[in-house]
């Protein structure tokens, strides 16, 4: 328990991070929530998704962008259960606060889980909305030129679940960052630690994500994305890897649909499966 207070302070202490160094921005940032940033001049649109890797790029201050997976097929399995889940608008609203701070709310607006008992057979089904979480997402270098981008973006879930009864508070903090290649190459990169709920008991444990990510244009206005990354969890001593592949399309300015496959190369890894879509404002 007392493990689980000083992770969750450092999570709290890494979301007042960026105003603390909101006095840290360059002139070229001196735009907020109620300063918008002129369309004149905002960045190019950069998405979180579709793969697991987040961008290191912040929305720009006073716009929003609305992120979402009109579905979302998730399949786990441990010694002893297998739960599909499925999500309907798992959403993610992002806010620019500051030139180079955004707020995130994300939410999952409904979820349907199926557990089922592999020694019984006993099958139990739930439904309702889904988890709450909270993130800020500040970015350290490069949100407006050069050719290297990296970004804090420590978050917060709250058991708001109704199709999830086990569902806990887990938190972590992710470390985004991006390399533009030659040729118009995007080479993304992440580290991550998370404190989450074990599958099949109440009892956390803390888990550690890295990914590599690689995406350029197919053709015009459909980008190629291919991903691996694994997971290890320090209390089972258990290492996952994942092979991820997606598609995202900008079908008109400020609009891009999206989607993919994430699969575990584990028999106890998660599968997922999704289609979604990114709307700026």
């Amino acid at each position: 328990m007392k493990n689980n207070q000083k992770i969750f302070k450092v999570l709290f202490g890494a979301l007042l991070l960026p105003f603390i160094s909101y006095g840290q921005q360059d002139v070229h940032q001196n735009y907020s929530l109620f300063n918008p940033v002129p369309q004149s001049l905002m960045r190019e649109m950069e998405t979180d998704r579709p793969d697991v890797t987040e961008s290191p790029y912040t929305v720009d201050a006073g716009h929003f962008q609305y992120e979402t997976d009109f579905v979302r097929l998730i399949k786990e399995k441990s010694d002893v259960q297998k739960t599909n889940t499925i999500l309907i608008n798992q959403a993610n609203l992002k806010i620019g606060l500051t030139g180079s701070t955004a707020l995130q709310i994300g939410f999952q607006t409904y979820g349907r889980q199926k557990e089922t008992d592999i020694i019984s057979g006993s099958t139990e089904t739930t439904h309702g909305f889904g988890d709450v979480t909270l993130r800020i997402k500040q970015n350290l270098i490069g949100n407006n030129n050069g050719n290297f981008a990296l970004a804090l973006l420590p978050y917060i879930k709250f058991p708001t679940s109704k199709y999830d009864e086990n569902s806990r508070f887990e938190g972590g903090l992710i470390v985004p960052m991006v390399y533009k290649l030659p040729g118009e190459w995007n080479l993304g990169f992440q580290v991550e630690v998370d404190r989450l709920k074990d599958l099949d008991q109440q009892a956390m444990h803390t888990e550690f994500l890295q990914t590599l990510t690689l995406s350029h244009q197919l053709v015009k206005n459909i980008d190629g994305i291919a991903e691996t990354y694994y997971t290890y969890d320090f209390k089972a001593h258990e290492l996952s890897n994942f092979l991820n592949a997606s598609i995202q399309m900008e079908v008109v300015k400020d609009l891009k649909l999206d989607a993919g496959i994430n699969y575990g190369l584990q028999h106890n890894a998660e599968k997922q499966y999704f289609i979604g879509a990114s709307y700026r404002h």
